[in-house]
Formats: structure tokens, sequence, C-alpha cells
């Protein structure tokens, strides 16, 4: 029976590489293991200049995504016995600048997380006797689904179009604005929309799909940019009928 498996991970340190190289590494096969604990056993026991991002441990705080033979997956929710015999190439997660081994930069895709302005936007706030924002179960299912994202970056490494078009949006900040547009209590939508429109936005994404398919909550980023096209679509014959309807 099995009792190791080969992990070849992408290192790269600046101040020794001018190119990443890969480095092999024996660790257990265990079947309770996932690649976050194989890359926690090599930093204890083989290899301490080994870096990596994680925290929970739990697939709720997304950073430590990486690549693993090729596809993105969160480490901490993809067991080792998946990839028996082995080897397992583990690498950082692509379409993004490397800052060290499997560390990414995120500073850009924080950037247009930032340009969906993910909170609810109120021209004027209603007064506090009034109470709180109401909202009703079937409201809130309304941009549920969009809310679970947790920002791991999967769907940018998935998606061809981040790799072709770095400046593209991205599914998880398309995904994000939808989550707002959609909540009753929001009135920003005019705002973002105006974003989704530009040369980045909505229009760049070909429909792929592979974003939605690496999601780990489900969140379907390529269908809340697809409900996007359809409501943009739907807005243009209004402007072109509504004039003769008003006739």
């Amino acid at each position: 029976m099995q009792t190791t498996i080969s992990l070849e991970i992408q290192r790269y340190r600046p101040e020794q590489e001018s190119e990443p190289v890969y480095q092999s590494y024996e660790v257990p096969l265990r079947k309770d293991w996932v690649i976050l604990d194989a890359l926690n056993y090599i930093k204890d026991n083989l290899d301490g200049s080994l870096s990596y991002r994680w925290s929970c441990r739990m697939g709720v705080c997304g950073s430590c995504g990486m690549m693993a033979n090729g596809t993105p997956v969160l480490t901490c929710a993809t067991f080792l016995e998946t990839y028996a015999p082995g080897p397992i190439r583990v690498e950082p997660l692509i379409n993004f600048p490397v800052i060290r081994d499997l560390i990414i930069d995120m500073s850009e895709f924080i950037t247009k997380l930032k340009q969906m302005k993910p909170w609810i936007v109120r021209e004027e706030e209603q007064p506090l006797s009034d109470g709180e924002y109401l909202q009703t179960p079937d409201q809130l299912t309304e941009y549920k689904q969009y809310s679970m994202c947790i920002n791991c970056m999967l769907c940018y490494a998935a998606c061809p179009i981040v790799g072709l078009e770095p400046g593209f949006l991205g599914p998880a900040a398309i995904a994000l604005a939808q989550r707002y547009n959609f909540d009753n209590r929001d009135q920003g939508k005019k705002q973002r929309t105006e974003i989704l429109k530009e040369d980045n936005g909505i229009y760049e994404c070909t429909f792929v799909g592979e974003c939605s398919i690496v999601c780990p909550k489900s969140v379907d980023p390529a269908g809340a940019i697809q409900r996007y096209k359809v409501a943009a679509a739907a807005e243009w014959w209004k402007s072109l009928l509504l004039p003769w309807g008003n006739r």
C-alpha cells in the first residue's frame, strides 16, 4: 500500500532565482490529509523556507487557493488521495504576478473589487425613527448566491480572458457587483453598471464558464455576467422601442 506521495512545488525566491524552479518533496499519504496538510508538513519538517498563504483550513477564508496539476483549487479542501499515486504539481494561481513561491500579488484584484462599490449605496438614508431596512426571504434569495464569494480568486485563474486581457474586471468582481445590485436596500446599481459597461467590463466575457466550474461556493459568476448581458440587451431594445411607443 502506498504510504507517501510526491509534491512538485514551484519555488520562486527572487533573491536566488530569476525564474521559477520546481522542487520535489515526499510527504506521508494519509487518508484525511489535504494538500494544505502536506504543505504544512513540508514547512514544519522538511523545508522551513517554503512560502504560501493559509488561514482558516475550513474553506471559508479563501487564502489557500493554488494550482494542483493545472487546476485551481482550495488546498484546504483537496485531498491528497485524489491524486494518488502522484506526483502532485503545486503552483501559485496563474494569471497573477508571483511574489514568492506560492504567494501571488493580489493588489490588482483588490482594486477591481473596490471599483464595484461593494457596500450598500443609498442616495438618501431613511430617518432612524423608521427603524431598520426590512427584507423578505424572497428578497434575500435574489442576491444570496452572489454573496457567498470568499475571494479565493480561483475563478481568475480559471478564466482565459483574464489571462489574455489583464484589465478585465473578472468573474468575482462582477458577481460582487451583482450581489449589491440585486439587494433591495441598495441604490447604487446605476453607478456600478456604468463601470461594467466599459471596455474591460461584462462584454469581455466569452462565457467559457470555467469560473463557475471551479468556484468552491457555487457562486456561479458566469451566470451573474450573463444576467448583466441580458439586462443590458433589454435596456438597449427598450431605448429603441420606447420612443415609438410614446408617439
